[in-house]
């Protein structure tokens, strides 16, 4: 009985321990410090930036930050990074405001449009979002009515005008009253975005934002990208993707052309690699994909050594599928390949025909030398020595038969005449082995 009341005793100082326990933690209910997460959204809008973003706020959801502000300099960039990013912003439960440090144009103005809350710094600039190509004109009118529909979802989301975001890019809708008449696309200021209901106010600095928010003494967290990021960043830029893939297969090709492995082959391997790399960090391809692209460059080095093309064509096929999977723009990445393959032949043509340059990686598999006289080689005896010299045929030559010359017995050939056995013949020409007669006229 004793030792279970001292049980009991025991269990219920524990008990005690394990309650009390909590109240003893600092909470930000009970007067901490609220937490700040200052995202930077520099730059171009690209896979990257949209990787880094998404990583950012899920540091911010496990710090259980009060507020996320979007730093904004941006002149915009690919759509469907937007709109991912977009969708990721939506997903936290943490409020959010855009803090637009002299740019959010074309995609950045749609990301600004989907936060909570947007402040202007003074000379910030919001607007001037309509789809454009690679190629500098405007996109299709499919791509322009999606771009318009989200424009408006993005607006509406947060109870603004979507009048205004739709005259951001179409100039047929007149905004006029904000300085956007019809044929013009609206650009926002912080004047006129205060007016329209685009922005809840003008402030000067990061500091005052958070004043002017309540937050003054929030402890800031700014997310940093990091090294590997910015490659990512750098190299997931459709340009400098379209020059990484030219530069690996122009890098290879010249490696053709040299022999040994040297500074094309490596140029064109590095090049190709970093593509590869950027996309990895990015999310925007697989360790999968560099798989399949090792596995059909290895295809396409056995077929030098195996004939039959089936290899061939397979490590084509793989390489090329593996640049596709690479990326979530097929139409982008195509007209990459297609830049990078009329560079590389112009140069092949190039090489070969100004410099006279053969691929020397074939002289291992395909045999160049001849066996020509000049080199002293000679594919049958040569007769030459019997032009001149007399006979008599042994039979008869229609054209062709035998014939005594120097009393050796030779097939000879006439001249196309007919010559009948027992005449006297002359040598006239030898090539090679055949030995050209005619028929010697008997005087009278």
């Amino acid at each position: 009985m004793r030792k279970f009341f001292r049980m009991s005793s025991l269990f219920t100082l524990l008990l005690g321990i394990i309650l009390l326990i909590p109240s003893l933690i600092p909470s930000k209910t009970s007067g901490a410090e609220p937490v700040v997460h200052v995202i930077p959204v520099h730059d171009t809008v690209e896979k990257g930036l949209m990787m880094f973003m998404e990583r950012s706020i899920k540091a911010a959801e496990q710090d259980a930050a009060d507020l996320i502000v979007f730093n904004l300099h941006t002149p915009g960039g690919a759509v469907d990074a937007a709109t991912d990013i977009a969708r990721i912003i939506h997903s936290t439960d943490i409020p959010t405001v855009s803090f637009v440090n002299t740019w959010a144009i074309s995609a950045g103005a749609y990301i600004a449009l989907n936060t909570d809350q947007i402040y202007f710094a003074p000379g910030g600039k919001m607007g001037a979002a309509a789809v454009i190509t690679q190629d500098g004109n405007a996109a299709d009118d499919k791509a322009q009515s999606l771009w318009l529909r989200e424009m408006r979802d993005a607006a509406e989301h947060n109870g603004r005008d979507p009048k205004y975001a739709e005259a951001m890019l179409d100039v047929d809708v007149d905004a006029s009253e904000v300085g956007a008449p019809t044929g013009k696309l609206l650009t926002l200021g912080p004047t006129t975005a205060l007016e329209v209901g685009y922005s809840e106010g003008t402030v000067t600095s990061l500091e005052e934002l958070l004043k002017t928010l309540g937050l003054e003494n929030a402890n800031i967290v700014e997310a940093e990208v990091s090294f590997a990021e910015k490659i990512a960043r750098f190299i997931t830029n459709p340009m400098v993707a379209s020059i990484l893939i030219t530069i690996g297969s122009l890098g290879l090709v010249l490696e053709l052309y040299s022999p040994g492995f040297g500074i094309p082959g490596a140029m064109g391997v590095s090049a190709l690699l970093l593509f590869f790399y950027g996309h990895l960090v990015a999310g925007l391809a697989g360790m999968e994909t560099l798989i399949l692209f090792i596995l059909g460059i290895v295809l396409i080095v056995l077929e030098l050594f195996v004939p039959g093309g089936i290899l061939g064509i397979i490590g084509l096929g793989a390489v090329i599928t593996s640049f596709f999977l690479a990326t979530d723009d097929v139409m982008q990445m195509g007209m990459s390949l297609l830049f990078a393959l009329t560079v590389t032949i112009i140069v092949m043509v190039i090489i070969f025909k100004v410099f006279g340059k053969r691929i020397r990686v074939f002289d291992r598999i395909v045999l160049r030398d001849s066996t020509s006289t000049e080199q002293g080689y000679i594919s049958n005896i040569s007769r030459i020595d019997l032009v001149g010299q007399k006979g008599k045929t042994l039979t008869t030559l229609r054209p062709s038969g035998t014939a005594i010359i120097n009393n050796e017995r030779i097939d000879v050939v006439t001249e196309g005449t007919y010559i009948d056995a027992n005449k006297d013949i002359t040598v006239v020409k030898a090539e090679g082995s055949r030995i050209v007669v005619r028929e010697i006229s008997s005087s009278k």
